[in-house]
Order: C-alpha cells, then structure tokens, then sequence
C-alpha cells in the first residue's frame, strides 16, 4: 500500500507518535529519558518547532508541535530517531531499527482541538496504568502547563494563553479541565486521526485545509450515503 503523504501547514499544530518496534519498550533507565527529552529539545530549537505537550512513555512517546517550517516536523523526527537508535544501540549491545515504522502524525485544528489533544498526551501515563495522577508522571509536559514547572521544552500555543490573563490563571484553567477525563468518543477520534493520518477539525477546517493544499482531508465514506436519495437512485433503488 502507498503510503499517504501527510498533512504539513507551517503555524498549524500537529500530533506525532512513535512507537518501538513491535511496541518493545524504548526507555528503561532514567538516562534514557534524559537523553531523549535532550535530543528533543534540540531538535525542536533546530529546526524551529514550538512543542506545546509532549510524553515520554517506556514504548512510545507524544508530542504536540507547531512547526515554522514546511519540514520541520520532518526533521526534527528524523533527528531525535537517528541520535536515540545510535545511543540506545550502543547502550544495550544491540543493533537494528528501534521504531515501528514511520511517526504517525495528524494535523489539527487548534481553536477546537489544541487544548484536548494536550491532555490526551499527558493522561497516557493514567490511562497506561503507570500512576494514578497525571500530576505523578514526571516525563510529561503536565508539570509545565497545570504547575507551572520549568520546562524549556514547552512553548505555549495562543490557545492555552486565552485561557487566563494570568500564568496561575491559565495553570489553574488548564489542571482543572485536565482533571475531567476525555469522551470517549473524542478519545476515539484523537485516535483514528493520528493512526490513519487524516486531519483532526471539524468540516468547515477540513474544507479550508483541502483547499491550501490540493487533496482530500478525510476519507470517501464507503459505499456512499445509502439513506440519501442521490445514492438511491445511482444504485437503481428508486
């Protein structure tokens, strides 16, 4: 199967994924998570992304960036993956790919999505069973958005700063919603966009998307519309 290019729009947030090979664990030692979270942030500051959240989980991890740069994302993936592999590599006496494939990744719309894709990121650790508290993972970008915390990994999006005048304001806005776990169906949807790389946003985005870039957004509905009339008469059931 071809793979499907993705969506890349310089100033639109996009959620990224990568996951060890056959979902083998990555991290194993407190360095390990330094040495990735520092690769991060370089590459991040190279090639002109702002990062907004991000996880780092023992198979996986998480970021929600905004890229500067038409290859940005691009870049800054392949950097953190060939630095990682050749450190862990050499770590633990092994050789050969570490990630499962190419970085899944969807494009979404900020004013909808923005603020429950970040909590989406750092409830992994909840979710995964690790802790019990969002606020007890320490390799999230949790610590930064609801504490305040320093973290020169994050850079925070227009989005999160409406959400008060001030940075305890905006803190207090942000643990509070965080601590309201999300839809189900919404968790549904964050999903099938990252894993299927389709866009993340509601018709109206989706429309405008299609238009900067020349292609579909989402995928044709299978089978067409068989409650339509247009479909009825097309299948010759009118």
């Amino acid at each position: 199967m071809a793979r499907l290019p993705r969506f890349v729009l310089p100033g639109y947030p996009q959620h990224v994924i990568q996951r060890g090979n056959n979902r083998q664990q990555i991290l194993f030692e407190e360095e390990d998570y330094w040495f990735l979270w520092e690769k991060i942030g370089i590459a991040a500051e190279k090639f002109q992304c702002d990062i907004h959240a991000y996880v780092l989980m023992p198979n996986h991890f998480h970021l929600l960036l905004t890229p500067r740069l038409e290859n940005g994302i691009g870049k800054l993936m392949q950097y953190v993956g060939r630095y990682y592999v050749q450190y862990f590599n050499d770590r633990y006496e092994r050789t050969g790919t570490l990630w499962e494939g190419r970085y899944r990744a969807t494009l979404l719309d900020p004013k909808t999505y923005l603020l429950p894709v970040c909590h989406y990121v750092e409830a992994n650790p909840v979710r995964a069973g690790l802790v019990e508290q969002t606020s007890d993972y320490a390799w999230s970008s949790y610590g930064a958005n609801a504490a305040g915390n320093e973290d020169p990994l994050i850079t925070p999006h227009p989005e999160y700063e409406r959400l008060g005048r001030s940075a305890k304001a905006r803190q207090a806005s942000y643990a509070q919603t965080a601590a309201s776990p999300l839809d189900d169906n919404l968790l549904k949807e964050i999903r099938d966009a990252t894993n299927k790389a389709w866009l993340l946003g509601n018709p109206d985005f989706c429309q405008a998307i299609e238009s900067l870039l020349n292609r579909r957004a989402l995928p044709r509905p299978r089978g067409g519309d068989r409650r339509s009339a247009a479909y009825r008469r097309h299948a010759g059931m009118e």
